[in-house]
């Protein structure tokens, strides 16, 4: 088995989730990302962004909405490594629509990918990181999830609900010296807010009090602290990330 700290993140081919793998990953740590990309090139280029950056990294289709296919990914893992020391729950989608217009299927494919699958990863890691009672989960919330925003039912109730997620597993799994937090970024510069018009881009920066947009490295810098043991004492927390977007 490897003694290598394991890290795993959720939707880790690009933006955030990469610059997280990045600023995670280390002679002494194995990175494993899953992705949804249409094809395999984001998550090649990371991989190989890792190991220029002195790292190891595996990563892999996974849709986190289905309960097997998260199971066989983590069974994988701990079958390579035998531990689990951090999972990073990032994945999401955003599919968005007035609330009285919205269909059906795109509430529900939202709410499976942003929530179901944070939940799906949490039960898969839960049992291994108990045994060790020792693990670090770190949700990817955002700022919308607790300022509501119009044309977004469906990802704000998803990010929403990761936070009363987060609170629940935080109590559940701390006796066994698990922290379990979440991460709520503001406007962060990545290809899911690259494809906004430029009209809606300039309505969120006047709303950005340090007027900026984020970077996904902003992001990752936190995912690095609560998963150190610096944060031992930090759980169910959400930490905001927005340039004041949102106090």
């Amino acid at each position: 088995m490897d003694a290598k700290r394991v890290v795993v993140i959720t939707g880790g081919s690009s933006g955030i989730g990469r610059a997280v793998g990045l600023r995670l990953s280390g002679p002494d740590t194995k990175i494993y990302f899953n992705h949804c990309d249409p094809d395999d090139s984001n998550c090649e280029e990371t991989v190989e962004l890792i190991k220029a950056a002195g790292g190891s990294a595996w990563g892999g289709r996974v849709d986190v909405a289905s309960q097997s296919n998260v199971q066989n990914f983590f069974k994988k893992i701990i079958e390579e490594s035998g531990r689990m020391d951090v999972l990073v729950n990032n994945a999401g989608i955003t599919i968005d629509g007035l609330l009285v217009r919205m269909k059906e299927k795109d509430w529900d494919r939202v709410l499976n990918i942003n929530l179901k699958g944070a939940f799906h990863c949490i039960q898969a890691v839960a049992k291994v990181m108990m045994k060790q009672r020792a693990g670090r989960i770190i949700n990817m919330a955002s700022v919308v999830g607790v300022m509501g925003n119009a044309g977004q039912a469906n990802y704000v109730a998803s990010k929403a609900g990761l936070i009363g997620l987060t609170k629940t597993a935080a109590r559940e799994l701390a006796s066994r010296g698990i922290t379990v937090n979440a991460i709520a970024p503001g406007f962060i510069d990545t290809a899911m807010t690259a494809g906004l018009p430029e009209k809606a881009k300039e309505a969120m920066l006047a709303q950005i009090p340090m007027g900026r947009i984020g970077q996904p490295e902003d992001v990752a810098e936190v995912v690095a602290f609560l998963a150190s043991e610096k944060a031992s004492y930090i759980t169910g927390q959400v930490i905001h990330v927005n340039g004041g977007m949102y106090m």
